[in-house]
């Protein structure tokens, strides 16, 4: 359970309808087979030990003892195992019928859960046959053993922080308020819905979007088993789809028409986080509920979850997405424009990616005000570090984006700066690099005020985070349209432009602005190429990119961090490699905060951001040292 992970598991056995023995023996063998995967938890369809679609033969004697003898198997045959069980059946309580959950631990029934919402209508007539169960629960005895029956049950490991299960019955979950929303505000982060779809055209997506959205609104874990192959045919077709969610996102899935197990690691941690970070999510206690203890052994839970080397870039309907971002960028840098009445927009130009997405930011935003292009000003400003390449490339993107250029030259500026100020040119330390970048924003900062207007700002999220960016240089600006945009993301951005327009000129420009390192250009070149690259000083971006996610979206701590980064990374980097960066990341996060304290504004895109007034709100001189000893120790083994 090392990390809070906690592996699952949703099967549908392959029954036969009505024959209980056969059903348990298929039901047994999933069991068993979860067991050697490693699961902690196995939830099994509705009525999988007698058959969803038994229909009147639920009123025989003969099914409902087979159902209660072989209940009582399935107790006795998992007395060895470490795994708590969900599986549907049918439940004879004070001579009246029930559809029910019915749980199991290491040999023991720990709770009866029975369903509340009956489907009577269409193909479903689950009223003829049972009686709709309650929340509330009252002890019942159940062939000897004494055991709650009703909705409000939790089963809660005092061993494992955050793990807190509960069940529902199919319709359940489909109805106005599902008992999965008491059970999720009485603590509930695990939630099994046992059930019995059958199968329809269209159907499959709606279902999924339910399930989805339902783990999505109850920042939960909700494993979905369904009936599949073996039940009856009469007039219904049962597809086992079976998903596996975790707050929105679906981690497993099973094949459609194939009746499977799907497995998948549950990060309670990251559920326990969202709950604690998301204020309108509101525990109500459990006092109206049964709380059931069990204790699972203490294992390391085996990953086999992936996680995505690029958390900030969108894996499905991309081009959607990036879309989507661009716009959100182009309709806030819009809004500050006609707002402050500001006639013209300057930017600071250098051939690099950040300015090259914020000039073609800025041009979606004078598409948008029906304004002529002309009317922003791209200015580029070389100096002592600018190469040839980059360059051109500043003039060819302005030209071809139709905007006006300004050429200004700074570096007679920055000699006599460094004149006044009692600096050697020839020391190339921070003073060298910086004054270069002050000048710039100085130079930005006049122009528009000579033209009425407003400078757009290039520096990005990854920047943000690490702290790299000159204090009260290319750190200021009067909207900073890339602030919540990190590093990894704009080259997708970049491309997505690039890859969409038809004028040859920008679309050559940005593919060598793409193949350009990333660099300041602080430093004079080296036999004129590029001599000062970023991701030499600071690390590289993809992995900064990766710490930042998980530090700020799921709240991480650095060991769980590089745990999930050296499966990611595998191949790439080696674990000593992953480490010394983390560390780094840490540090400059930590030391570097006084920069995000003041700055300006720029829209939010993502699920993460550091604007001081949205998001991130942290003290400019707070201590590192709880993360750095962590990572210390990590270091040692």
């Amino acid at each position: 359970m090392k990390d809070g992970f906690i592996k699952v598991c949703a099967a549908t056995p392959d029954i036969s309808v009505a024959d209980c023995k056969r059903n348990t023996d298929a039901i047994l063998r999933c069991v068993r087979d979860a067991a050697k995967e490693g699961a902690k938890v196995c939830v099994l369809p509705e009525l999988c030990v007698t058959g969803y679609t038994c229909a009147d033969l639920f009123f025989q004697n003969a099914l409902l003892k087979s159902a209660e003898e072989q209940l009582l198997r399935i107790a006795e045959e998992t007395k060895g195992l470490d795994m708590l069980i969900a599986a549907g059946a049918p439940v004879m309580v004070e001579q009246k019928l029930y559809n029910c959950a019915v749980v199991f631990h290491r040999g023991r029934i720990l709770g009866i859960i029975p369903k509340i919402y009956l489907p009577n209508y269409s193909e479903f007539m689950e009223a003829r046959y049972f009686m709709p169960g309650e929340r509330a629960y009252r002890m019942i005895d159940f062939h000897g053993q004494t055991v709650p029956f009703g909705a409000n049950i939790l089963f809660a490991d005092k061993n494992v922080r955050g793990f807190v299960f509960a069940a529902e019955v199919c319709e359940d979950l489909w109805s106005i308020t599902p008992p999965s929303n008491y059970h999720a505000q009485a603590g509930a982060t695990v939630i099994a819905n046992l059930s019995a779809s059958n199968e329809l055209v269209g159907k499959e997506e709606y279902r999924e979007q339910l399930i989805t959205m339902q783990s999505a609104r109850l920042n939960a874990a909700y494993l979905y088993a369904s009936a599949g192959e073996g039940e009856s045919t009469t007039d219904l077709v049962f597809s086992s789809d079976n998903l596996i969610t975790e707050d929105g996102t679906i981690l497993s899935r099973s094949k459609r028409f194939a009746n499977e197990c799907v497995y998948a690691e549950i990060d309670l941690e990251r559920l326990v986080y969202e709950r604690r970070r998301i204020t309108s999510f509101q525990n109500s206690g459990t006092v109206d509920y049964f709380i059931c203890s069990i204790a699972f052994d203490q294992t390391e839970t085996v990953l086999t979850r992936q996680y995505p080397r690029l958390p900030f870039v969108p894996a499905a309907e991309q081009d959607t997405r990036l879309e989507e971002i661009l716009m959100i960028q182009a309709l806030g840098l819009k809004k500050r424009l006609s707002h402050t009445r500001a006639e013209t927009a300057v930017i600071g130009v250098s051939g690099g990616l950040d300015s090259t997405l914020a000039l073609l930011v800025t041009a979606r935003a004078f598409d948008m005000l029906g304004w002529d292009k002309k009317n922003i000003l791209a200015v580029t400003m070389p100096c002592f570090g600018t190469t040839d390449r980059t360059y051109q490339n500043a003039l060819h993107m302005a030209q071809s984006l139709g905007t006006s250029l300004r050429e200004v030259n700074i570096a007679d500026a920055t000699l006599q700066h460094f004149k006044d100020i009692g600096h050697d040119p020839k020391k190339l330390d921070v003073t060298f690099e910086n004054a270069q970048a002050r000048e710039r924003t100085q130079v930005l900062m006049d122009i528009a005020n000579q033209e009425n207007g407003l400078v757009v700002g290039t520096g990005d999220l990854s920047e943000l985070a690490l702290g790299w960016a000159t204090y009260n240089g290319d750190h200021m600006s009067m909207y900073g349209v890339n602030a919540g945009v990190p590093k990894t993301l704009i080259r997708y951005l970049v491309q997505y432009e690039a890859e969409r327009t038809d004028n040859q000129v920008l679309q050559k420009t940005l593919a060598d602005i793409l193949a350009t390192p990333v660099s300041p250009e602080l430093l004079p070149p080296e036999d004129g190429e590029i001599s000062q690259k970023t991701e030499s000083i600071v690390g590289p971006y993809e992995l900064h990119d990766f710490f930042l996610y998980y530090m700020l979206r799921c709240g991480f701590r650095p060991g769980k961090i590089l745990r999930i980064a050296e499966r990611a990374f595998a191949g790439t980097y080696d674990r000593a490699f992953i480490l010394g960066w983390l560390k780094v990341f840490y540090r400059r996060f930590f030391q570097q905060q006084f920069k995000r304290s003041c700055l300006p504004d720029g829209p939010k895109v993502g699920s993460v951001a550091l604007s001081p007034r949205g998001d991130w709100r942290m003290p400019s001189d707070a201590s590192s040292q709880t993360w750095l000893e962590e990572i210390e120790e990590l270091e040692k083994r």
